[in-house]
């Protein structure tokens, strides 16, 4: 091959097991769908926080390897994340698709899973889930937790029956620090930063690619948005 020839990766026969890679802001409800199209569709959900929880937890060398660079508070490598990310979607429970939480995050992830997932035959479909930025901060600064119970509360949908106290206890309810709203706004930057790029290269790619409304409904009723896309 030249080495100005760009490689060619064969495209998915139709009917090929989807690799759903979902994207969402802080506070956008992601968590929450990824769990109900895993149950919905009855494929894992692969989340790369808990793959790299569980591999520490398991005490083998990669795992060994993640916790120390994170105690350094250094970022894992690509490299390591990418393994991690293949050696689990080879397992045969992904044989019928999955859901993908959490990756990639860069270019490079995005280039090296795209041509990962088309060469063991899945389709990549992209969801993006859409949520104007002013109702998640409204959202997530209406959370409040009671720092005696631990209960958590929202002002908006959840909100206790005697205000800021704990329906429990009777503590006085506190904001969590990363409830704050210049927090929020500051996550909400570095998301924007970090995920356009990878909306783009993804929309850019030919492969399907889904922006679903998450502003209003239930979570269901968004499921169900996400699940017309997929048909």
């Amino acid at each position: 091959m030249n080495e100005n020839e760009q490689p060619v990766h064969p495209a998915p026969l139709a009917g090929a097991p989807r690799a759903i890679i979902l994207f969402g802001p802080p506070g956008s409800g992601k968590g929450t769908q990824a769990k109900l199209l895993k149950e919905s569709l009855s494929v894992p959900h692969i989340s790369t926080g808990d793959m790299l929880r569980e591999r520490i937890a398991s005490g083998d060398p990669l795992g060994l390897e993640v916790q120390a660079l994170m105690q350094a508070g250094k970022l894992v490598p690509d490299e390591t994340v990418n393994r991690l990310v293949h050696e689990r979607v080879r397992a045969k429970d992904c044989a019928g698709g999955f859901v993908l939480d959490g990756y990639p995050r860069t270019i490079p992830q995005a280039k090296v899973l795209e041509a990962e997932l088309l060469r063991l035959g899945y389709q990549p479909v992209v969801i993006h889930l859409k949520v104007d930025y002013t109702k998640i901060i409204a959202r997530i600064a209406g959370r409040r937790q009671c720092p005696v119970c631990g209960s958590l509360y929202n002002l908006t949908s959840h909100p206790p029956k005697q205000p800021e106290l704990c329906d429990l206890d009777g503590a006085r309810l506190m904001v969590r620090d990363d409830d704050r709203e210049q927090v929020v706004r500051a996550r909400l930057e570095a998301y924007e930063r970090q995920t356009q790029p990878l909306l783009e290269f993804f929309a850019a790619s030919g492969r399907p690619f889904h922006e679903v409304d998450g502003n209003d409904g239930s979570p269901t009723a968004i499921l169900e948005r996400v699940r017309a896309l997929l048909g």
